[in-house]
């Protein structure tokens, strides 16, 4: 798809958390097509362009949904959030991004995300659910607290209705309640070491990752280890924050582990 720049409209806006704006937005249908797991850039000004992951898969509406996060410590945080929540209209430049699902794999899939990394997962597990409803599916989603798993009720809620997904929450502080449910998991610690202590073979998954370059080289290194397949692993890190080589070698892995 042709990347374009267009102006929609703002349908919604909705605090998921005091930190975490759901904005919803619509335009001509065939303008705002794009394949899940793909991003959008929102203007903000003349020199400023904000990328977003497109937390919704397309399916013809023209609606786009967009996962907001308000950090205090950075300069346009601010701005930003006084435009989606005021402005009645918003201009973007859409689609781009080379992470996006292949719906020819019948491979399993493993994704990967912290914080609202989540929003691109969102995309694909809409996408995949559609699509194959039978392709497994692992969704792992890390916060700092429970409390940060912002949209928590709805992989839940996938993970009930449909035998082949299974839910992964990852918190660094315990819950302050116990965490139950079909096909949910609960999980203490950094998600790299939560990766490490669960999983033991992705050689046949294909697998996304969303989130910081420090957070997803961690969980790349961990996967390497149980076999990650580097042309089936994919993360818009890969373009933005290049490293060599994206996996590691097995060998390279011992060498550091030795070292």
């Amino acid at each position: 798809m042709t990347a374009k720049t267009l102006t929609c409209r703002v349908t919604a806006v909705e605090d998921l958390t005091p930190d975490v704006l759901r904005v919803r937005l619509s335009g001509r249908a065939e303008a705002m097509a794009h394949a899940p797991g793909q991003y959008l850039e929102l203007k903000l000004d003349d020199d400023t362009w904000v990328p977003f992951s497109i937390a919704n898969a397309h399916v013809g509406d023209g609606a786009l949904e967009l996962h907001i996060q308000h950090w205090p410590e950075r300069e346009n945080s601010a701005q930003l959030r006084h435009l989606v929540q005021t402005a009645e209209r918003l201009t973007l430049h859409l689609p781009g991004g080379d992470c996006v699902l292949d719906g020819e794999s019948t491979r399993p899939l493993l994704l990967v995300a912290a914080g609202t990394g989540f929003a691109q997962m969102k995309a694909i597990v809409e996408a995949s659910l559609h699509e194959a409803p039978e392709r497994p599916i692992e969704l792992w989603w890390a916060a700092r607290e429970r409390r940060d798993l912002y949209l928590e009720s709805l992989p839940r809620e996938w993970a009930s209705e449909h035998p082949a997904f299974r839910f992964h929450l990852v918190t660094e502080r315990a819950p302050e309640t116990p965490v139950s449910g079909e096909r949910v998991i609960a999980h203490r610690g950094r998600i790299d070491q939560a990766l490490a202590a669960t999983l033991t073979d992705v050689s046949e998954h294909d697998v996304y990752l969303s989130g910081s370059p420090g957070m997803v080289y961690a969980c790349v290194d961990v996967l390497a280890s149980f076999g990650l397949v580097a042309s089936r692993t994919f993360s818009d890190v890969f373009a933005y924050a290049p490293r060599d080589p994206l996996v590691p070698t097995l060998g390279s892995l011992r060498r550091e582990a030795d070292a």
